[in-house]
């Protein structure tokens, strides 16, 4: 897998994510008695567990897209592109294990195995850093 193709890949994950606490709320705001504005930061939040976990699934694959997009554009503007693809779909493979172990639970044994896939993508891009500038 190319760098190229795991960070489309990594864009659908979040849009899946996305839709995963979004989408849950148009017919609870037709049907079950929430406003549209209910959704606001500022509000307290009475989302089910589970649109909880997925926002926050969301939000960590966010805060960490632009560093792994960024090597990869460096990557291929350096000329070194090999540098990314042989560890991008492990990066891949480690975000969505991260955000799947974020949408099963909050138990400490996924919270550990959220923070192992975590720590792993950071040390794969610190790798990548590394080949790119020797």
């Amino acid at each position: 897998m190319t760098g190229f193709i795991a960070v489309v890949l990594y864009v659908v994950w979040i849009q899946l994510l996305t839709l995963s606490y979004a989408f849950p709320r148009v017919p609870m705001a037709l049907f079950g008695g929430r406003k549209f504005s209910d959704w606001e930061r500022a509000e307290v939040n009475r989302d089910p567990a589970f649109m909880v976990r997925a926002k926050g699934a969301h939000l960590n694959c966010v805060e960490n897209f632009p560093l792994f997009a960024g090597v990869v554009v460096v990557a291929a503007l350096m000329g070194k592109s090999p540098v990314v693809d042989s560890l991008a779909m492990f990066i891949l493979l480690a975000r969505v294990g991260q955000s799947l172990s974020h949408l099963i639970s909050t138990a400490s044994a996924f919270v550990l195995s959220r923070a192992t896939f975590f720590l792993a993508q950071v040390g794969m891009i610190f790798w990548i850093c590394f080949q790119l500038i020797v």
